[in-house]
Order: structure tokens, then sequence, then C-alpha cells
């Protein structure tokens, strides 16, 4: 990839990121709000954002502030919501806000999502090693201070 293509992918990469963070809002959890976006030829494909599933109050947390374990994360969403549309993630980028967990690490590869890009690191890495293992490309995109780096 040329300079001007990196460039170009970097705009773009902050573009959708700057928007999954818009989607996080629509969440109802009151500890973290985490947003996704799967992209695939520069159209958005899915949305997500973490939250209870179809059907349950919107309520993600217990009285003393714990996720309640049936909450959905935001990647989770976005890949189910796929599985549900007619459309394909084979060689998609997902954009979320937080590095993913392992367990939707384990979505992601599973769905053929082959890049991610995230905006918030998470003091566990086994996450993004088992995505990198697994021959994902994953990149962190901080928009707060413009760094970028490849994992």
């Amino acid at each position: 990839m040329s300079d001007i293509q990196a460039s170009k992918q970097t705009l773009l990469d902050r573009r959708y990121l700057r928007m999954a963070r818009i989607w996080a809002e629509n969440s109802y959890c009151q500890r973290r709000q985490v947003g996704a976006l799967v992209v695939k030829n520069k159209m958005i494909i899915s949305d997500g954002y973490n939250g209870t599933p179809s059907g349950f109050e919107n309520v993600c947390e217990d009285a003393d502030g714990i996720t309640y374990p049936y909450v959905l994360h935001a990647e989770a969403n976005a890949i189910t919501k796929l599985a549900r549309s007619g459309n394909n993630s084979d060689g998609s980028t997902l954009y979320v806000t937080a590095a993913p967990c392992i367990e939707c690490s384990k979505l992601i590869i599973q769905s053929g999502i082959k890049r991610v890009v995230y905006a918030e690191q998470y003091r566990l890495t086994d996450g993004t090693d088992l995505l990198e293992k697994a021959g994902v490309k994953v990149e962190y995109l901080n928009l707060e201070n413009n760094e970028s780096k490849e994992k």
C-alpha cells in the first residue's frame, strides 16, 4: 500500500471509529458503552452496541453496578445481526470502540472478518492475541491523540 493509500485508509478508519463511538450512545449500559460497525467495500453492512437481548428490559447492570451475564457485547450484536441479514462478512473490517474480548474474537474469526480496528485498549489482550494468531489484522487507533499502531 502506498503512503497516499495508507493515509486515505487511516482517514477512513478514523471516520468509521468515530461513527462506532456515536453508535455506542444507543447503549443503555451505564458502566460502559461500546459500539461496533462491520464495513465491507466502504459500505456499512452491520452495526451493534452493547446491551440486552431482544425482549429483555434495557437494563444492563444490577443495583450494585455489576453487568448482567446476558448482556451482549457490541461485536456480538453486529455479527449476529449479520447472520439474520443477506450480507456476507467475508473479508470485511470490524470497527469497535474497545478491544474485543476473547469470546467476541472467536465470533469475529468464525464470521470471516479479516481486519479489526479498535479505539480503546483493554487490560487483557487475550482477544486481540487470538485474532492475530488466526491471521486477522488487528490495529489500535487512538482517536484522542492520532496514535496508530498495528498490534
